[in-house]
């Protein structure tokens, strides 16, 4: 079916988000050689405010220690590590959304752990330790970084303690969260800090818990987090875990609902509300995040979100990530927008165009969205369909009508999925082999790039006429921009002699 669209010239702003903060795995694989150059290459082409990750102070980070001396036990705080990864984040032009946890060896209480890396996710032994450990690490980034600098860097206390990533009750999440708070501000006042940090169970209970605890007892709370996946119940066969989706829509829903608990409160009506995971399927063994299907379905998301977050951390940039074991092969449903050996996935290119997206939005549907910048059109348009439902999938089909930026314009198409930026189908072609060659590895490089093409757009009665169809899971953005012709400038030039050039 043909939709036609007649675009104003103007619009509204468009609340793109996109490119605020993006998550990683624990911090210290930044550690890692690869980590270092799938960031650099993010940071190139999207341009990621902030990131977010776990493990701040898990013991392969090093920060806390203690030490025996003269028969007393004492803190020791060793920031070698904590400085590395500070310095190649700021390098990246990308600064840390840190999140305090997990537990420090020498600090916890228990023994629950998560993660094939053995986070340790049970209350501190001590609030005092933690809150001193809180306090001098912020303090050590201050003196390293500048005030200005690292105090513009906002805390949330610890991840997802509504389900087995903390061991304690909900009523001992808000004591840490009291003691962190306040460890924070000490710091320096100027630090932002928030939480909960809740993924989607129990939602209204604990924000609505914890905003009245917050109020109740003064405790600062500068913005408010949560978490949003889009999977239904796993199945797991051998190392892949298959999970059916909601409508992309449904995040959307999530977001408005947050939102709606927040205005509910004085203290957090008008609080930022940062998302610092968000993705499909929660799990890194899931194959849906390897396709052209999570690209269109996750700009669908893009396209809305900031109307109701200030944030959306998509989880995560790239696949060195070992929550679930070390990655078994080169495609293996890892979260990353970029895979192994440096090869970017569909999804990639869904942070891209968003974050070249024009500042004026002039028109969006659930499969299209178009905007503006004074002398340039962006148009991004997206089909996601579950193919597993068995249903014919259906090209979505658009003519679209712009106000003219002048007589002639450039048309640059990008088309990610089926025969363009869709590494995963040339891994197929290659037999799924589990290690690369240097070779294949170029050909996959090759293979993760769009489909571009160009053409020459006419003004006709004050308009231009783009005519667009999207197939099944599939991203397109087109990009107009007008141009000056200095054909006529080139004495003697004869399009036949350049064989059909115009």
């Amino acid at each position: 079916m043909l939709k036609n669209i007649v675009i104003p010239p103007s619009g509204k702003e468009f609340k793109n988000n996109a490119a605020v903060c993006v998550g990683t795995g624990r911090i210290g694989l930044a550690l890692q050689r690869e980590y270092a150059e799938h960031l650099k290459a993010v940071q190139k082409s999207i341009g990621f405010r902030y990131i977010r990750g776990h493990g701040l102070f898990s013991d392969d980070m090093g920060i806390y220690r203690e030490l025996a001396v003269d028969g007393e036990i004492l803190p020791v705080y060793n920031f070698t590590y904590l400085d590395r990864v500070m310095d190649l984040y700021l390098e990246n032009s990308i600064r840390p959304f840190l999140e305090l946890g997990f537990m420090p060896d020498k600090l916890k209480s228990g023994d629950e752990t998560v993660f094939y890396w053995k986070g340790n996710v049970s209350p501190p032994a001590s609030y005092e330790k933690w809150s001193d450990l809180v306090t001098s690490s912020l303090s050590h980034l201050i003196e390293r970084y500048g005030r200005d600098e690292a105090a513009s860097w906002p805390v949330e206390v610890w991840n997802e303690p509504n389900i087995p990533f903390w061991a304690g009750s909900m009523e001992e999440y808000f004591k840490l969260y009291d003691y962190s708070a306040a460890a924070v501000k000490k710091a320096d006042p100027s630090f932002k800090v928030g939480g909960p940090a809740i993924c989607g169970i129990e939602t209204e209970k604990w924000l609505s818990a914890f905003f009245e605890h917050c109020a109740l007892n003064n405790t600062p709370l500068d913005f408010a987090t949560r978490h949003c996946y889009t999977a239904n119940m796993p199945e797991q066969r051998g190392q892949f875990t298959y999970q059916s989706l909601k409508e992309p829509q449904v995040m959307i829903e999530e977001l408005k609902e947050t939102r709606e608990i927040m205005a509910r409160y004085p203290k957090t009506a008008d609080l930022p509300l940062h998302i610092t995971e968000f993705n499909s399927s929660y799990s890194p063994l899931c194959p849906v995040h390897d396709t052209g299907f999570q690209a269109a379905y996750i700009a669908r998301i893009l396209s809305e979100a900031g109307e109701y977050a200030d944030s959306y951390s998509y989880w995560t940039f790239s696949d060195v990530f070992e929550e679930m074991d070390v990655p078994m092969s080169q495609f293996h449903g890892g979260f990353g927008l970029m895979a192994l050996n440096l090869i970017k996935k569909p999804v990639f290119y869904a942070f891209e165009f968003f974050s070249k997206a024009g500042k004026q939005l002039l028109y969006r549907d659930d499969n299209l969205i178009v905007t503006r910048d004074e002398e340039r059109y962006a148009i991004i348009g997206y089909n996601w369909h579950d193919v597993s439902d068995g249903k014919a999938s259906e090209e979505r089909k658009y003519s679209i009508l712009l106000p003219t930026l002048g007589e002639r314009a450039m048309l640059v198409s990008k088309d990610v999925g089926g025969g363009g930026a869709n590494p995963l189908n040339a891994w197929s072609c290659m037999g799924k082999p589990r290690t690369l060659d240097k070779t294949q590895v170029e050909i996959l490089r090759a293979a993760s790039e769009p489909l571009q093409s160009m053409r020459k757009v006419f003004e006709s009665d004050g308009m231009y006429r783009i005519d667009l169809a999207i197939p099944c899971n599939r991203l397109i953005m087109l990009e107009i921009t007008p141009v000056n012709d200095m054909t006529r400038t080139y004495a003697g030039f004869d399009p036949a002699w350049f064989y059909g050039m115009e």
